[in-house]
């Protein structure tokens, strides 16, 4: 029996290499995704192509103030505005000014009435058409809804010939966030955590069970039902 020479054996184990090297890049090339723009029926990849829309309302209401603040009469109006555009938590609250006509007083009662709807006055109102008659305040009330559009998407039902995901992925997902956020437009612009405050409310809900008394230490209620059947 010859033996082989190390020439051979390098040529050999070289031979081998190659042959793996081949095979890899058939298979690669049988699972090369198709060349184009990413879209419901051409996406390669993880990433969902269905993202939530953020669509924003503003309702604008003008109250009359002074130096003395917005009158109590005023304020009523005010509140049942509020009332009729159904203010509710998530909505952002903001107001605007004439220029020249601050009323510190004024943005103190404005607070007073939504904070009965549980919301607080934010800084930064959005540009409103028309211009702000002098003595009044204008009071804007921002809502934002957040939706999937292009949802759902049963586009290719077939079995697809290269290897992409379904036209419908990420449509649970995304629409499910988009009906349960409390505030749409956290999906633009997130908020600002408090290192100082984030172990507190991360563990309230453990300090609650802890030291909340049990349920079943009272015993079970003891009621008649001889009253009931007369």
């Amino acid at each position: 029996m010859a033996s082989r020479t190390g020439k051979d054996m390098s040529d050999m184990i070289r031979t081998k290499n190659l042959l793996v090297v081949a095979l890899i890049g058939a298979g690669t090339a049988a699972c090369t995704p198709v060349v184009g723009e990413v879209s419901a029926v051409n996406n390669p990849t993880l990433y969902s192509v269905h993202q939530p829309v953020v669509q924003r309302t503003d309702f604008v209401f003008d109250v009359r103030a002074g130096d003395g603040g917005v009158a109590a009469s005023e304020q009523a109006r005010l509140d049942a505005w509020f009332s009729s555009i159904d203010l509710r938590y998530g909505d952002s609250i903001t107001i605007d000014e004439a220029p020249g006509y601050p009323s510190a007083q004024a943005r103190t009662d404005i607070a007073s009435v939504a904070g009965r709807y549980g919301l607080l006055l934010r800084d930064g109102p959005p540009v409103t058409p028309g211009a702000i008659p002098p003595g009044t305040v204008r009071v804007i009330a921002s809502r934002a809804t957040a939706s999937v559009p292009s949802c759902p998407a049963w586009n290719n039902m077939d079995i697809a010939p290269v290897n992409t995901t379904s036209s419908n992925f990420g449509c649970a997902t995304n629409s499910n966030l988009a009906a349960m956020i409390a505030d749409p437009g956290d999906l633009i612009v997130g908020r600002d955590g408090a290192a100082t405050q984030s172990a507190v409310t991360a563990t309230r809900a453990i300090r609650g069970y802890r030291e909340g008394a049990p349920t079943g230490r009272q015993g079970l209620q003891q009621s008649s039902t001889t009253q009931g059947a007369q």
